[in-house]
């Protein structure tokens, strides 16, 4: 067996059930990739063993703009996607992006808070903790392009609004 073929696993099925509901559910998803609903649901199950087939992946990511099974499995590789489209804004993208990280972190505390509150952690609440940490990471590689974006344009000044 490949060492954390398990984490692995339950990471990939974290990310399609992330895809499915960004689609607008098991049968909007169904109606996208062109699969029964009955298959879409398997792919939703969290302890399922099925992975969605790569054609209802792209038709997914496609739909909904969101590479979110692509990014799962090149994180897997120690990987990241970038973002061929330009930041136009990157001033106003680095501070949306640190509201954003200050309130998802917060999201993600609370939920562990909650799970931790009764001393032991349930398999339902380590999945929306995982949930919370998959939100997390996303926005945190979202900041750290807006942070490149500013950087290269030679710095930000809040106090100015503009350029350093």
């Amino acid at each position: 067996m490949v060492p954390n073929a398990q984490v692995r696993h339950y990471r990939m099925k974290a990310a399609q059930r992330d895809m499915i509901a960004a689609a607008g559910g098991i049968e909007r998803a169904s109606e996208i990739c062109g699969y029964s609903k009955s298959t879409v649901g398997r792919w939703n199950q969290a302890d399922g063993k099925e992975l969605m087939p790569l054609d209802a992946l792209w038709a997914l990511e496609a739909e909904t703009a969101m590479p979110v099974m692509t990014g799962a499995l090149a994180e897997l590789s120690g990987r990241r996607l970038s973002d061929p489209r330009e930041v136009a804004d990157a001033e106003a993208d680095i501070m949306r992006g640190y509201a954003e990280l200050c309130r998802k972190a917060g999201d993600m505390m609370a939920t562990m808070a909650a799970a931790l509150a009764d001393g032991k952690i349930t398999p339902a609440e380590a999945q929306a903790y995982d949930r919370r940490l998959g939100e997390l990471s996303d926005i945190i590689a979202a900041c750290r392009k807006h942070a490149a974006g500013v950087r290269q344009a030679g710095g930000f000044s809040v106090v100015d609004g503009g350029a350093a």
